[in-house]
Formats: C-alpha cells, sequence, structure tokens
C-alpha cells in the first residue's frame, strides 16, 4: 500500500509539473510573442502601405511583413514588430492597417527617391550628421516627398539606431535662421510697414534692445545702405531690424503663429514636432529683432514647408496631407495675394542676382532664401555646430512644389548657400525633368 501511495504522490507531482509548465509557456507566449502560426494570420491579413504612384512600400507575404522598396521613405513608413506596428506609420495606423485597410499616402515615389538621393550625396560630401527634404504640392498641401538620411532600410530595422530610425522632418526641432526673413518681409509687406524699395542704414552691425539688448552682426559683406530686396540678397540681420522696428510685438507674433510656427500640425496621427515661439510677455525689442531672422523661435521641417508654401500658395496657409482622401484641410489667410506675389518676386530675384550658380537652374525660375543657423549647445549657440537650410518653390510665377532642406552638423562648407542650396537645386531639377517642363529663355545674369 506504501508503495502505491508513493507511486501515486509522484505522477501527481509529474503531473502538477507538467500543468505548470504548460503555464509558463503560455505566459511566456503573451510576454513574448503569439505563437508562429497566430503571427502569421495577424502579419498575412495586414493592409499594404501604397504610394500615389502605386509603389508597395509595405505589405505581408507568407506571413511575414515586407518592405519592398528597401530604404525609400523607410523612416516615414516605419516597422513592424511580431503583431504590431513598432514606429512610423505601421504604428501610428496600426488599427486600420490591422483590420486589412491599406494605406495610400500622397507620396511621390520619384520624387522621394531623388530627395533622399540628393541628400545621400551632399550630407556625406560636407561630413554632416544628418539631414532632411519636404516637398509639398504647392495647392493641395500634398506632401510629395519627406526624405531623412542617413537611410534606413525597415527589412533589417533591429541594426539600426534609434536615432536612424528617426522620422526627422516631421519630429526634428531647429531654429530656421534667415529663411524667416522671408517670411517677416511678407509680413510686414502686408501690414504696410516697407515696400520692396524702402532703403535702409544697414553698417555691419547695430545695438539693439537698449540696456538689456546685444549688437546684432551681418556675417556677409553689403553696401551701408540696402533696400528690402537688398536686406534679403545679402540676408542682412542688420538690415531686418530695422525692418521691424515698427512691427507691433504681438502683431509680428500672430504672423509666426498663423504660418504655423508653434503650432500643432493638422496632421491627423502622426506624432509631430510643434517647435517653439516665446511667450509675448518676452518679446522685448531683442526678441522682436532677433526672431526676424530665425534665431530664437524653432519648428520642423514639416512646419517650415507649410509656412513658405503661404507665399507659393498666394497668402494661403493650407495644411500638410499624408493620406489620400483622409479628412478635410486646414485653410486660413496669411497675406493678401498680391504681397505674396510680391515676396515671390524678391525671393526669385534673391537667386538670380545673387545665388544663381547654387540654386538657380538655367531657363527655370527658382525662388527661395538660405539660412545658416547657429545651433545651441549646452545652452549657448555654437561658434562651430550650425543647421544649412534652404526654402524655396517653383515655379516662382505660379509655384507647383514647395520644397525645404535641413542640413544638421556639416563640417565642411556649412553654410546654406554651400550646402541646402545646391540639394533644393537638384531636386528641383529632377521635377522639372519629371514634368517634361521645357527652359524658357535664359535667365543667368
Amino acid at each position: 500500500m506504501e508503495v502505491k501511495i508513493r507511486t501515486r504522490s509522484a505522477l501527481m507531482r509529474l503531473i502538477a509539473l507538467a500543468m505548470f509548465l504548460t503555464l509558463v509557456w503560455a505566459y511566456a507566449q503573451l510576454e513574448w510573442g503569439a505563437p508562429q502560426s497566430v503571427k502569421q494570420r495577424v502579419v498575412q491579413a495586414r493592409g499594404s502601405i501604397l504610394s500615389a504612384d502605386g509603389r508597395v512600400l509595405a505589405t505581408s507575404v507568407n506571413g511575414k511583413r515586407v518592405y519592398p522598396q528597401g530604404t525609400l521613405a523607410g523612416q516615414l513608413v516605419g516597422m513592424m514588430g511580431a503583431t504590431e506596428g513598432l514606429e512610423g506609420l505601421e504604428a501610428a495606423y496600426n488599427g486600420a492597417l490591422t483590420s486589412g485597410q491599406n494605406l495610400k499616402l500622397t507620396l511621390d515615389s520619384q520624387v522621394q527617391a531623388a530627395a533622399e538621393a540628393a541628400l545621400a550625396r551632399a550630407v556625406p560630401d560636407h561630413q554632416a550628421e544628418y539631414g532632411s527634404v519636404m516637398v509639398l504640392e504647392t495647392r493641395t498641401g500634398r506632401v510629395l516627398a519627406a526624405a531623412t538620411y542617413p537611410p534606413f532600410n525597415p527589412n533589417d530595422w533591429r541594426r539600426y539606431s534609434e536615432d536612424d530610425r528617426r522620422n526627422r522632418p516631421f519630429i526634428d526641432v531647429f531654429e530656421p535662421g534667415s529663411t524667416v526673413k522671408a517670411l517677416v518681409v511678407a509680413a510686414a509687406l502686408n501690414e504696410g510697414l516697407t515696400t520692396p524699395n524702402t532703403l535702409y542704414s544697414t553698417p555691419m552691425s547695430r545695438f539693439v534692445g537698449g540696456r538689456w539688448g546685444s549688437r546684432i552682426g551681418d556675417a556677409v559683406a553689403h553696401p551701408s545702405t540696402l533696400t528690402t530686396q537688398g536686406i534679403l540678397r545679402y540676408s542682412s540681420n542688420v538690415g531686418m531690424t530695422h525692418i521691424v522696428e515698427k512691427f507691433e510685438p504681438e502683431r509680428m507674433r500672430e504672423y509666426l503663429a498663423s504660418y504655423g510656427f508653434g503650432q500643432e500640425v493638422a496632421l491627423p496621427v502622426v506624432p509631430t514636432g510643434r517647435g517653439s515661439l516665446r511667450p509675448l510677455a518676452q518679446w522685448g525689442d531683442l526678441v522682436r529683432a532677433t526672431n526676424s531672422f530665425g534665431q530664437g523661435m524653432s519648428g520642423t521641417n514639416l512646419q517650415l514647408v507649410a509656412a513658405f508654401n503661404v507665399l507659393a500658395n498666394d497668402g494661403q496657409y493650407v495644411s500638410p496631407r499624408l493620406i489620400e482622401n483622409a479628412g478635410g484641410l486646414e485653410r486660413r489667410e496669411v497675406l493678401r495675394p498680391e504681397v505674396a506675389r510680391t515676396t515671390r518676386q524678391l525671393l526669385l530675384n534673391v537667386i538670380n542676382e545673387g545665388i544663381f550658380g547654387q540654386a538657380g537652374i538655367k531657363g527655370y525660375d527658382l525662388a527661395g532664401k538660405t539660412g545658416t543657423a547657429q545651433v545651441v549647445v549646452d545652452g549657448r549657440y555654437s561658434s562651430t555646430v550650425y543647421d544649412s537650410v534652404f526654402a524655396g518653390f517653383l515655379p516662382a510665377e505660379a509655384p507647383r512644389v514647395t520644397i525645404t532642406v535641413m542640413v544638421h552638423g556639416a563640417k565642411q562648407r556649412h553654410h546654406g548657400s554651400q550646402l541646402a542650396a545646391p540639394i533644393f537645386r537638384e531636386i528641383s531639377a529632377q521635377v522639372l525633368s519629371s514634368w517634361g517642363a521645357a527652359p524658357h529663355a535664359q535667365n543667368e545674369p
């Protein structure tokens, strides 16, 4: 009898151990991932992500999530884990994709490829850390390209760092520098505070802000008097301090907010950065002056392209759109149409009369403005770390696309005219070629 009891007890212990191990296995599957058969069913039923021109950016094959275009729009598309999206659109639209819905983007794969290729050539050549490009369809706000360098391939996402996976055009915040001069000049024209030919005294430096002020200086030699057009051409900080002297701080800040800075971007679901504008209570003479040349404020490349698009779109702000046929558009008038057209002519002259070799293309009218922004490092503006920026559109008279470029941390030729402007030029050439646009009479000075 005693032997039978011991045998039965051992058997019960074995059964209990087996049940315990079964529970441990089940818990592990819940904690670390579903059984393979479940994973395959989940992945196989997941919707695809497509570009506007029909390129498949993400799809499911034999129970596995694959990205047929490799690095093309990699950071934007993001990647999928065992059963759900982890980053990018895969995460933002996880619910819709899981239910089997396809996601059709506004991206033009050719424009996206051109933007990525231009960055891939320029960023290493200038020994920069990273860069991003935005291309917006002027009238509709459709995002045609949102490019990032270094590239990221979601097919092999585990070997990439978190930084490499960042969707930089949408979330990286930076000071846009002198590109903002064009937006502030347009606002001043709209308020009747200046004209294209108003003449200003422009020494190479000027003290602004009274007792708590600072000396504002210019980097590029220029005449001692400049018109508003000349201030843009030579990118004079001193000139900008004169243009905004009579600009009421509250009103000037309202314009920057209307351009979209310091505001949420009306782009549903997808994570975006907000940037910042100083509170109105801090807007003394010095803050007003520095904001006029894009210092002390910040935004994303997505915000910058939407802001510059106001000039291209006859004074109308139109919110960027990434998903085809998704939701309504936010539209608002920021400038009178004639003011936007005047500013476009000023920016056409900036290229044709100043940086044609870096940003212009023979036979085509391109308009835009450079920026070279010092980067804040350890609470102070660095004298060695810069963001190279360019914002523009084409064709200048009746724009169809708006393009913005930002490259961070170049160690060689970091000025906007040396780095960001040629990237703008290269992408513009590819876009014009895709349109089959014939050149007009030579416009090179």
